[in-house]
């Protein structure tokens, strides 16, 4: 596996964060600032730079790479594979700007792929419409084969206005791309951990729709948040990326971490980044600095023990929620996992709306928030 990496900002040239080196028909991920990534100007660059790639766009809550965290930048990681190949289909969840089934579009999005010598799809998904829960289901039973899968929602810094993506064209609204992995050399590992700690008591889900939450222990929701949040509550909807849920399942094993992206004042309820199902129990998170770098490490570690070789490419996903509470120091928990992959491993990456992968010790995807996210790669 060959890479090169390279940045710019708005006002400034391109810069290389590698050795420029000739590349052989790479992947091209782009990641960045969703104004720029906007620009046409910036398409044509980013395209001119490798004539021979295949580009894969994605807007975001800032860049990860191992020199720095920025969401005023745009980020080139190519790659060429040297003993592997990859194949990228799309698909949108806007039809003359109309939502469609999520869970239908997951589905047939991972059905595209011949499933012959599969060992891995990376999703890079827009973050504004889609309800990611019902994505990952979909990809889920679009898989007989329990091809690992990992991604990420693309961002929009803390503006949660719209994300964009998109393969070999101009960034757009709506669009997910899924690649492809193949190669019987190719080692892939990953691992997630969140570092948030639950406070409080268990409330269970009386009301709900989808991604909407209504009621806890039959009363409404919103008032019993703003309860626990106390001054804090007059800063909200922004508050609520800080003290996210933990949400348990009455049929499942593991808790999920729920961000709330919005609130409605008129139906005092919240709006969540996923579903969240009646008869679920769930409690309020909070976190600092120091746990969520400890579970950086934590997660690089687990990833790095699942492995047969040393990895070539790292990419990380985080969460803006992680971002917020890191503020000045959020180049630490990308510090503590280039200090256990080692530095001869390319690292690259994006804070997110939304992160995906399964479970330790599983197979079927799941959408996460509030986690750091790692996926390793290597020929």
């Amino acid at each position: 596996m060959k890479t090169v990496q390279l940045t710019k900002t708005a006002m400034s040239d391109w810069k290389y964060l590698t050795a420029n080196i000739p590349l052989q028909k790479p992947l091209v991920l782009v990641f960045g600032n969703r104004y720029l990534l906007e620009s046409e100007s910036i398409y044509k660059e980013a395209t001119s730079l490798f004539p021979e790639g295949e580009f894969v766009f994605g807007s975001t809550a800032g860049d990860i790479t191992s020199q720095y965290v920025d969401d005023e930048t745009i980020t080139i990681t190519a790659i060429e594979f040297e003993k592997s190949s990859f194949v990228i289909k799309t698909a949108n969840v806007l039809v003359a700007d109309k939502k469609i089934d999520s869970y239908e579009t997951g589905k047939k999005l991972i059905e595209q792929f011949d499933k012959t010598g599969l060992k891995h799809v990376f999703i890079v998904s827009e973050g504004s419409f889609i309800n990611g829960s019902q994505l990952t289901l979909g990809m889920n039973s679009g898989t007989k084969e329990n091809v690992l899968i990992t991604g990420a929602l693309c961002g929009d810094a803390a503006r949660f206005e719209k994300t964009v993506a998109s393969y070999n064209e101009l960034p757009k609204s709506g669009e997910i791309v899924a690649i492809g992995l193949y190669g019987d050399t190719l080692d892939v590992s990953f691992a997630i951990n969140g570092g948030w700690t639950p406070f409080g008591p268990e409330r269970i889900v009386t009301k709900s729709n989808g991604n909407v939450l209504y009621e806890l222990d039959n009363k409404p929701a919103l008032d019993l948040y703003k309860k626990y949040l106390g001054d804090k509550s007059k800063e909200l909807p922004a508050a609520a990326l800080l003290y996210p849920l933990k949400v348990k399942s009455t049929n499942e094993k593991q808790s999920i971490v729920r961000t709330i992206l919005n609130i409605d004042e008129a139906e005092n309820s919240m709006i969540l980044a996923g579903d969240i199902l009646e008869n679920s129990r769930v409690q309020l998170m909070m976190t600092n600095v120091d746990n969520i770098v400890n579970a950086s490490e934590q997660a690089a570690t687990q990833a790095l023990q699942l492995r047969n070789k040393e990895p070539e490419l790292a990419i990380l996903v985080s969460c803006i929620g992680r971002k917020l509470v890191l503020d000045q120091r959020v180049e630490e928990e990308v510090e503590e996992v280039i200090e256990v992959v080692g530095e001869n491993t390319t690292i690259c990456g994006l804070y997110s709306y939304g992160e995906i992968a399964p479970f330790s010790d599983e197979k079927n995807c799941q959408l996460h928030n509030q986690t750091m996210t790692i996926t390793l790669i290597s020929e």
